[in-house]
């Protein structure tokens, strides 16, 4: 039986294990936390077909720049003379076209779609429940120029064979006729669906620590990799070397220093981002995910409660809650639901989380060219909830020799080598 260490337990490790031992391997998963709160339990949520633009798209460096004077924008960049920073830079500015986004779009479309079906596969196949509902999600806008963003942004949809309908406010209302909103129209991607991700992480963390030639070791980092002949021999914490025929770095923003112990660039930097939960108000109940364009804030309801989201602060890892954020985001919502109007949350009950935001905005999944069984699964950024599972299958695949059931060149690993 074949052995695979996979360095992550977040999300896209835990599919990765999950997929590897259904195919016959054992599994060491290491993780340098607990696993009782990495990036994937604080999101929105969300399975999102409807994201097939990448983060690095034509405007986003001058709408990006405009933020960066707006202490309570969605969008920030910390100017430092960084040089990880600098470089991954100069490769979202290189990358910012629109002939990448036309490139990457059927790749983005592809894998969600494939992992939306693999979700409800694993819904059904493990029995655990975490709140998948397939009501799409609603794209809200309020300005003029964001009608006509996101109606073309529809069309496109629609060419991608994405099912999305365009709504005037009333249609909107009819929706969800609780919930009062104030807009110029909507969007719903009905192609998109929605979960409550601390459910799904318990349930999935069990679910792999009992099964059959699975351990995870826990607080536990690595700080050696050793390497022969154009393969990993082992991995290595303080105390403890991991050996196996296949490895895997899904270390989410931390991914770039496990690389490099083995001589790899993986160009990423931490986007953080926060939420926060408030009890849901049964007379005016919101049942389909929201995202609000023009702040760029998701809500999301889930576990009767709502989770109100957003911000992407790209910048060293750190521990601080910048709450004129999270202000940003409370302010936001009442301009779309007037009725809703959460409170500033205490600091103690905000989360946060570091996405891994590749230069380019498309993901890393696959072998290393460099080293034959080593794979690598880092870089969604925002969608990392949402492409986990398909994730993890071609993950599968590839440490197994097979073709992957999709076209994975725009996702590969030495794509900036």
């Amino acid at each position: 039986m074949s052995k695979a260490v996979i360095i992550g337990g977040g999300i896209i490790g835990l599919f990765s294990a999950y997929y590897l031992n259904r195919s016959g391997w054992e599994i060491d998963i290491i993780d340098q936390g607990d696993l009782s709160d990495n990036c994937s339990y604080g999101n929105a949520g969300m399975i999102t077909p409807s994201h097939f633009i990448p983060l690095a798209a034509p405007g986003m460096v001058e709408q990006g720049i405009r933020w960066m004077f707006d202490s309570k924008s969605p969008f920030y960049v910390k100017p430092s003379l960084n040089p990880e920073l600098i470089g991954w830079g100069l490769k979202f500015l290189k990358s910012a076209t629109r002939k990448h986004v036309d490139r990457s779009a059927g790749a983005l479309r592809d894998i969600s779609m494939m992992s939306k079906k693999l979700f409800q596969e694993f819904e059904k196949d493990s029995n655990i429940e975490f709140g998948l509902e397939d009501k799409g999600i609603l794209m809200l806008f309020k300005t003029p120029k964001f009608v006509e963003e996101e109606k073309r942004m529809a069309e496109q949809a629609a060419n991608l064979g994405l099912d999305a309908q365009y709504l005037n406010p009333e249609q909107c209302s009819q929706l969800q006729p609780g919930v009062e909103m104030d807009i110029l129209g909507a969007v719903h991607y009905h192609c998109d669906a929605h979960l409550y991700p601390n459910k799904l992480m318990r349930g999935l963390t069990k679910y792999i620590e009992n099964a059959k030639g699975v351990t995870i070791y826990r607080n536990t980092e690595i700080v050696k990799i050793a390497h022969d002949a154009g393969k990993i021999t082992s991995v290595n914490s303080k105390d403890k070397e991991f050996k196996g025929d296949g490895y895997v770095v899904a270390g989410g923003a931390w991914s770039p220093g496990i690389a490099k112990l083995a001589g790899l660039k993986v160009p990423l930097m931490p986007g953080k981002g926060y939420s926060f939960m408030v009890p849901q108000d049964e007379s005016k109940r919101m049942t389909i995910p929201s995202i609000l364009c023009e702040a760029r804030v998701a809500i999301t309801p889930m576990n009767g409660s709502i989770r109100y989201g957003g911000t992407m602060e790209v910048g060293k890892i750190n521990n601080q809650v910048n709450m004129s954020r999270v202000q940003g985001i409370v302010e936001s919502v009442p301009k779309y639901f007037p009725n809703f109007k959460p409170e500033m949350p205490q600091q103690k009950d905000i989360w946060f989380g570091f996405r891994p935001v590749s230069p380019d905005g498309m993901p890393y999944i696959g072998l290393s060219g460099k080293y034959q069984n080593l794979a690598v699964a880092t870089g969604h950024a925002m969608i990392g909830l949402s492409l986990g599972p398909a994730t993890g299958k071609i993950i599968s695949e590839v440490l197994n020799g097979q073709s992957p059931e999709m076209n994975i060149t725009p996702f590969a690993v030495d794509r900036f080598q």
